[in-house]
């Protein structure tokens, strides 16, 4: 079983930044899959964010080159930094994890961009 705890989000101004922080219970070094969704109201879940085992990093279309995702081992802890935020990056946070056959994941931070 791996707990995850979201935290980071809060409002913000269009144009602002905000990281956000997945503490984990187990071991970044057991999860193949990394990954941070985002759930805007009333719309489905969506990937924004994947980070694999090799470093390698994928991107939603609309966040290329505005988020970044990362991880810190020593700390057991996923991040997802985002900058120049925009009112459609509004929605709460999700960040998700593949471990020993399971998928896991937490109960989200909510991001409010305002204009």
């Amino acid at each position: 079983q791996v707990h995850l705890v979201e935290s980071g989000g809060g409002l913000v101004q269009a144009g602002g930044s905000l990281r956000l922080s997945c503490a984990t219970s187990g071991s970044i070094g057991s999860f193949t899959h990394i990954s941070w969704y985002r759930q805007r109201s009333g719309e489905t879940r969506d990937m924004v964010a994947q980070i694999f085992p090799s470093g390698d990093a994928r991107y939603a279309d609309g966040v290329r080159g505005r988020f970044t995702i990362s991880r810190d081992s020593a700390k057991n802890t996923i991040y997802l930094q985002m900058n120049s935020l925009e009112p459609d990056d509004s929605g709460v946070y999700y960040c998700r994890v593949f471990s020993r056959g399971s998928y896991y994941g937490g109960q989200g931070t909510q991001v409010t961009v305002s204009s």
